[in-house]
């Protein structure tokens, strides 16, 4: 079997022990034009889009990536923020969230907050570095690591439960996740590759590629979880497909009309499962099908 990684990685150990397959499968993409913008090309993953991923943290199918922090399950290393605009919606978020929900706010966040001094860095970020398109190691801002895992992750213990500070504010108060959270952490388990090329015409164009954010989208490091989730069976069962369940996120990806090109052919292609078209030609998700096998 082709496992995708080193054998002697963790990547490997979690796929030969059963706990998620492989990332190499095939997909069906569906590419089409933007109807609002003749230059801009979309490519979307069907295999992925179709699946019945559902994340499953706090629960007893999210394993972490850090086997030694299974209850923080993806939070341990901090968010990379993408650019000033992300920044500055997670500065918001932290003026507007009440203190009842972040376990680990630090003591200086109200005076940082009244003095609003530019030249101060904020309390809950650090600088870090990343590797930019060219594989070269550029400063960045990624959200502050404490004990082991990121400021805004609260423990196991507090008042509003583990995970996100963020994102329980964000659910008990019907704020929208894709303009509260840093975009890296509302966007899993979808990704979203953006490069413009040249059309056959000579016009430059842009692609946006929508995708699943597998383990090799966080570069080298990524094959040193303990464990991930995206071809995780244990973390296909929802009942509902990801194209339905994500339509927030999708809709923040790719705008309205794309959307609605995307979800017009998935219900079609639904239909056709019912209808009772081979399974094998829609090329379902591998952990999809396995979580399904298991249940039957």
């Amino acid at each position: 079997m082709n496992l995708g990684f080193p054998a002697s990685t963790p990547a490997a150990r979690s796929i030969r022990a059963g706990e998620e397959l492989p990332p190499d499968m095939r997909r069906q993409w569906l590419e089409f034009t933007d109807p609002e913008d003749a230059e801009h090309i979309l490519t979307i993953d069907l295999t992925w889009l179709e699946s019945h991923y559902s994340c499953a943290f706090g629960t007893p199918a999210c394993k972490g990536i850090d086997a030694a922090r299974p209850d923080l399950g993806c939070c341990v290393h901090g968010a990379f923020l993408t650019d000033e605009a992300d920044r500055d919606q997670l500065y918001d978020a932290v003026a507007e969230m009440p203190a009842k929900y972040w376990q680990l706010r630090p003591a200086g966040t109200d005076r940082f907050l009244a003095e609003a001094n530019p030249a101060e860095l904020e309390p809950w970020l650090e600088w870090d570095e990343l590797d930019n398109d060219e594989g070269e190691a550029e400063p960045a801002l990624k959200t502050l690591v404490v004990d082991g895992a990121c400021i805004f992750a609260n423990r196991t213990g507090w008042a509003t439960g583990a995970g996100c500070a963020i994102h329980q504010w964000g659910l008990a108060e019907g704020r929208d996740l894709t303009v509260v959270k840093p975009e890296v952490c509302w966007q899993l388990p979808l990704r979203r590759l953006e490069a413009y090329e040249d059309r056959g015409d000579g016009v430059e164009v842009l692609r946006t590629t929508i995708a699943e954010y597998q383990r090799r989208g966080w570069g080298g490091g990524g094959e040193d979880f303990d464990w991930y989730c995206t071809t995780a069976p244990a973390c296909h069962t929802n009942p509902r497909p990801l194209w339905q369940t994500s339509e927030a996120e999708l809709r923040a990806l790719v705008g309205d009309a794309c959307y609605e090109i995307i979800a017009e052919h998935c219900a079609k292609r639904q239909a056709a499962r019912e209808a009772g078209v081979d399974e094998e030609i829609l090329l379902p998700h591998p952990a999809t099908v396995a979580a399904r096998a298991a249940t039957d």
